[in-house]
């Protein structure tokens, strides 16, 4: 026998058994996002390495250190989408929808791609659940926003987060504070690590967000943000403390959420749960009013979030049921699996599921396989069945059983079986 072949590390399989608690964030983004306003886009799962260098920033750990690139045919610089709202902006402007569309609402489900460190919650390959919003700068579409991705988690049966706020400032205000963040930790940068220390240069806010300890230890009494604002950036954060008051939605600010892409303004925030050990975020989000013109478009605010999809389903319960099926049709000989054949195919035609049996099965093997497919009734078709012009069909619960004769079977199995 040969050897088996292993998964890549830090990918997994989305089982059968798992697909209905996929099935029903999938629902719940169908079903609400619309209700907003949004509408669905895909974009490549790959794209010019050179969009992420511009939009997440040369100096993030997503473009340094974790994502997938490659050389094409033409020597043109690859990269595996590492996250989903650069590809969207490009997508837009690219196809002139920045100025045709003066608020434009977006959503996206699929695979991104990083190299990290494989743990609870985090993969090499994820899905992630993505809305973004081009062409407002209101604070109240922020606190429209964060009220969407609060109704999507209760929709998914996730209640439970502590949502995190923060505002990282803009051009005006970053830079002062950037400075002051510098002067306040230099003195110490022999006792960060080694990515902190290279990050005290290249970019200084990702220290706030070190998990290091004793990093932690060090950045504790730096300067926080939230103190070097600028008036409209500290207006910005207190209408949208004020919308999240007013619609009920519970919040706390943390002075040291920077989120970890470059593009990100003002608004930042972060929906936290318990269970998810070290990766705690099953939702984040924030503005990146900036980043559309970094991508070739003309000066547009907006703001977006991803969810976790790894993460969410992981504080679902039922991820493991599997849907009960109407009908088992179990045919005894090969005249029997002719007719079955023909029924079961009506049956599907007219939105009934059901499975057959087509190993010439005994009739007691294929009912222990209705019972495990859940199969709520049993079409039996033998010999006997065949030449009396009529089906036995059993509930397999109660074992109840009559005979209907086999014209008009197929149309009166799937009236019986609509709701």
């Amino acid at each position: 026998m040969s050897e088996r072949i292993q998964p890549v590390k830090g990918t997994h399989d989305i089982l059968p058994e798992e697909q209905g608690v996929w099935g029903r964030v999938r629902a719940a983004a169908t079903s609400i996002l619309p209700l907003y306003g949004f509408r669905e886009i895909t974009t490549p799962m790959f794209e010019s390495a050179e969009l992420f260098e511009r939009s997440v920033g040369a100096a993030t750990d997503i473009v340094e250190k974790e994502m997938y690139t490659f050389a094409d045919s033409k020597e043109r610089r690859i990269a595996l989408r590492p996250e989903g709202t650069a590809g969207v902006v490009r997508a837009c402007v690219h196809h002139g929808r920045v100025r045709a569309q003066p608020l434009d609402k977006l959503y996206y489900l699929g695979p991104m791609f990083r190299r990290e460190r494989p743990q609870k919650g985090r993969f090499r390959q994820f899905h992630q659940l993505g809305v973004e919003v081009i062409g407002e700068s209101s604070a109240t579409l922020d606190v429209e926003v964060i009220a969407l991705l609060a109704r999507l988690l209760a929709a998914c049966g996730v209640a439970r987060v502590e949502l995190q706020i923060n505002s990282v400032g803009c051009p005006i205000c970053r830079p002062a504070y950037r400075a002051a963040l510098v002067a306040a930790l230099a003195p110490r940068a022999t006792e960060l690590c080694d990515d902190c220390q290279r990050r005290l240069t290249t970019n200084p806010l990702r220290l706030l967000d070190c998990k290091v300890p004793t990093c932690g230890a060090v950045t504790a009494g730096a300067p926080e943000l939230i103190h070097h604002l600028c008036d409209a950036c500290r207006d910005h954060l207190a209408t949208v403390e004020r919308g999240l008051t007013e619609l009920g939605i519970a919040y706390t600010v943390n002075p040291r959420l920077v989120r970890g892409l470059d593009y990100y303004t003002r608004t930042a925030f972060e929906a936290i749960a318990a269970g998810l050990g070290a990766q705690a975020a099953v939702a984040a989000g924030g503005r990146y009013d900036g980043l559309v013109e970094e991508l070739g478009g003309p000066p547009t605010p907006a703001i977006g979030f991803a969810i976790g999809l790894e993460r969410l389903v992981t504080l679902m319960d039922g991820g493991g049921e599997v849907p009960p099926l109407p009908l088992f049709v179990a045919p005894l000989g090969e005249a029997a699996r002719l007719f079955a054949l023909k029924l079961v195919e009506e049956l599907r035609g007219g939105g009934v599921a059901v499975e057959m049996d087509h190993a010439g099965r005994s009739l007691k093997a294929q009912l222990k396989r209705a019972d495990r497919l859940q199969a709520r009734r049993a079409v039996i078709l033998g010999d006997d069945e065949l030449a009396a012009g009529e089906a036995t069909v059993r509930d397999l619960a109660t074992h109840n059983q009559e005979r209907q004769p086999l014209a008009g079977l197929a149309a009166r199995l799937i009236a019986e079986e609509r709701p």
